[in-house]
C-alpha cells in the first residue's frame, strides 16, 4: 500500500503536468521573412497569399514601405501581412 505522501506528490506532478502541456502547446508566433527590415502591419482574411500582398501593396506604399509579405497556410485564411 502507498503513503498518503506518494499518492499526493503524484497527484501534484499529474496536476502541474495538466498545467504545463496546455500552456506549451500554443500556436507558434508569426516569424518574420527572410531579411531584415521586416514589420508586422496586420493581419486579415484573404482568399489566397497572392490576394493579399496585391491588396495590402497600394496601402504599404502609401506608409513609405515597398515590399509586402503575406504569411499564412494557404487558401483561404488569416494571413500576417509584414512590410518594409
Amino acid at each position: 500500500m502507498k503513503s498518503w505522501r506518494s499518492r499526493i506528490a503524484a497527484g501534484l506532478v499529474v496536476g502541474a503536468a495538466a498545467i504545463a502541456i496546455p500552456l506549451t502547446a500554443t500556436s507558434a508566433v508569426a516569424s518574420p521573412p527572410p531579411g531584415s527590415g521586416w514589420h508586422v502591419a496586420g493581419g486579415m482574411t484573404y482568399d489566397s497569399k497572392g490576394q493579399c500582398e496585391a491588396e495590402e501593396l497600394s496601402n504599404a506604399q502609401h506608409n513609405g514601405y515597398d515590399e509586402v509579405w503575406c504569411d499564412g497556410p494557404g487558401g483561404r485564411a488569416e494571413y500576417t501581412v509584414w512590410v518594409r
